[in-house]
């Protein structure tokens, strides 16, 4: 994918504020870190079984926050594999790049560095990379879609401080699944089903959300063939081009649906053979303290005693869904509970606003949901399209937006709501761009090199040279913001407010072993 073009002063910009932004995070994490102690938390903490050496404590003091949570069963599986059962909550791709990385292009490394630490640098340079591009390709999708250049370019700007910002840049697989998942829509909206069908499957493979991917393609191949249905008059000579298209349709969006589910489905049987088959010795070849913190926490070894998991027996032996259950709780309004009102509070802000950017769409366009987008439009509207948030190409991404909104606030713990939509919905950074750029005057008066399909303009957004895009501030809408503070709108500032205040709470609390969302 050519994502860096010489012809797009704004995708540079874009990168570059990225790389400022994933810099600073990791610099203030590394500050946070050193002056904040490490608070003593109820999580999955393995030991350590090789003595570190002065370049590994070095290497923990400067990233040693971004390995807490989650990301140690990231960490733990990439050197160990998936040997608790409760492991096999995160899916394999990310670990398995990890592990790749530090064992190759950190290889030489190995004299300085622990495998451990080796893994945690690998994690920090590839989420650094990943969530890079995918404001690249949030920036590109948003061009296509949006048909609106400045819009997709605030957009992601906002991507690069986003309030899930921590674990885009902790060994957490969502830099990953956003860039995996924003460059599989935005090849699917260039027509290039087979690649996006590719990126799509790769990213079930990272995070189980990905499986929704799947009605990105349903939508869009039974899209093509209603509209053509709608096209001449349908008369009994055209009855068999149109069967043979039906065939066509169908075929390609089940084979390309079996493709994002594959990975998924090999990851379950992978689980079913490792850990309802027969014993194997495996306790025997485990270290001692590893053993030793299964049997005091009650982690499930693979064949431990020769006993079966539960899930095992059941019809569908999904270990995931299984997991999810048992060890997290998780479930329809199981997070509902007096106690778990903080977290509510803390999804509060991320949820109004995906249910904001749900009713303004349908507001703007009641016509269009109530059609899902199915019918022909005329002629006079076809030929000129409106652009923006509020454009009919974004209906299928809003409705992704809420089926994820819906399912994480009533199914999910609601905290991790915000990570959740930040990673895997491009909408919470179009809708948050749409209201700057709608109701700020100091982005309003900026211009009308607003439509992609225009010749690129010779200026930047704010009226610099192309040539200075990428090396000043000046060209950033987000900067030219934060230094007019005091003359932005409540709006703009509640906006801003919540994006930063999450990353920088982020920082100090997930990095020092904080409850975090």
């Amino acid at each position: 994918m050519e994502l860096v073009s010489r012809q797009d002063p704004h995708l540079r910009e874009a990168m570059w504020f990225a790389v400022c932004c994933r810099a600073l995070t990791l610099l203030l994490q590394a500050l946070f870190n050193l002056l904040i102690p490490d608070h003593t938390a109820d999580a999955f903490s393995p030991p350590r079984l090789s003595e570190p050496g002065l370049w590994d404590l070095l290497l923990e003091q400067l990233l040693g926050g971004l390995s807490h949570w989650d990301a140690e069963h990231f960490l733990f599986i990439a050197e160990r594999g998936y040997l608790y059962e409760h492991n096999c909550a995160f899916f394999p791709l990310y670990p398995l790049s990890v592990r790749a990385v530090a064992e190759g292009a950190l290889w030489p490394l190995q004299w300085l560095l622990c495998l451990r630490s080796r893994l945690l640098l690998s994690a920090v340079l590839l989420n650094s990379l990943f969530s890079v591009l995918a404001a690249a390709a949030l920036y590109k999708l948003g061009c296509v879609v949006l048909q609106c250049r400045r819009v997709a370019f605030l957009a992601a700007v906002l991507f690069s401080v986003s309030p899930a910002n921590v674990f885009m840049a902790a060994a957490y697989s969502e830099s990953m699944f956003a860039f995996l998942a924003f460059s599989a829509m935005w090849q699917l909206e260039k027509g290039q089903s087979w690649l996006s069908g590719l990126l799509f499957s790769l990213a079930s493979g990272v995070r189980a959300n990905g499986l929704i991917n799947a009605g990105f393609f349903l939508y869009s191949h039974g899209k093509c063939f209603v509209l053509q249905l709608q096209v001449g008059s349908g008369s009994v000579r055209k009855l068999p081009p149109l069967w043979k298209q039906l065939l066509s349709v169908a075929s390609s969006a089940v084979l390309m649906c079996a493709g994002i589910f594959l990975p998924f489905a090999l990851f379950q049987y992978y689980a079913y053979v490792r850990f309802c088959g027969p014993g194997t010795g495996l306790e025997q070849t485990v270290p001692k303290p590893l053993l030793q913190l299964a049997w005091d926490k009650g982690y499930r070894l693979a064949a431990m005693n020769g006993v079966k998991p539960a899930w095992c027996s059941q019809r569908f032996p999904l270990v995931y869904s299984y997991i999810q259950d048992t060890y997290w709780n998780v479930g329809f309004l199981r997070y509902f509970e007096l106690r778990q009102i903080p977290n509510f509070l803390l999804a509060l802000p991320v949820a109004l606003l995906g249910s904001w950017a749900a009713w303004t769409y349908m507001i703007a366009n009641p016509r269009h949901c109530l059609t899902l987008g199915l019918e022909r439009r005329k002629g006079e509207e076809e030929s000129k399209p409106r652009a923006g948030f509020c454009c009919p190409a974004v209906f299928v991404y809003v409705v992704h937006a809420t089926v994820l909104l819906a399912f994480g606030f009533f199914c999910m713990h609601v905290q991790v709501l915000t990570r959740f939509l930040g990673s895997s919905s491009p909408v919470l950074y179009w809708f948050s761009a749409h209201l700057l750029q709608e109701y700020e005057p100091l982005l309003r008066s900026e211009g009308t090199d607003n439509r992609t399909a225009a010749p690129c303009s010779k200026k930047s957004l704010l009226g610099k040279s192309a040539g200075s895009c990428g090396r000043g501030t000046s060209e950033n809408p987000i900067v030219r913001l934060l230094m007019n503070c005091r003359l932005i709108t409540p709006l703009s500032k509640c906006i801003l407010g919540f994006f930063l205040s999450y990353w920088l709470l982020g920082l100090i609390l997930h990095c020092n072993f904080l409850p975090w969302t």
